[in-house]
């Protein structure tokens, strides 16, 4: 079978957007479950910049290191994935987009 070109990169194409796609809801859901983990009142998903570190002074949510178990229980319960350790748990709460891809990562293998 052989496809051309401009099929390859059109499908190509489609594959990436439904994938941005799936990870913009992931990234929704992930500020959601936050937000309700720790029931924070006065805050927005909206409001959370995705890049924004998740544990810097000053960070949106407040959070502290006891906020970090909390967190890591509900997103594997919720998303239904494994985070094996604390430097992985360190590398994957960096920020809502590093959640999101490890999130997203984990589903697709």
């Amino acid at each position: 079978m052989h496809f051309s070109v401009s099929f390859i990169k059109w499908l190509n194409n489609k594959i990436l957007k439904v994938a941005e796609t799936d990870l913009q809801k992931i990234k929704q859901e992930v500020k959601e479950v936050i937000i309700k983990t720790l029931n924070i009142k006065k805050l927005e998903p909206e409001e959370i910049n995705d890049s924004a570190p998740l544990f810097a002074p000053g960070n949106a949510f407040g959070l502290d290191s006891v906020d970090a178990i909390d967190i890591i229980m509900r997103i594997q319960s919720h998303f239904d994935v494994r985070i094996g350790d604390q430097n992985l748990a360190r590398d994957v709460l960096e920020s809502i987009d590093t959640v999101a891809e490890f999130i997203q990562k984990e589903r697709n293998n």
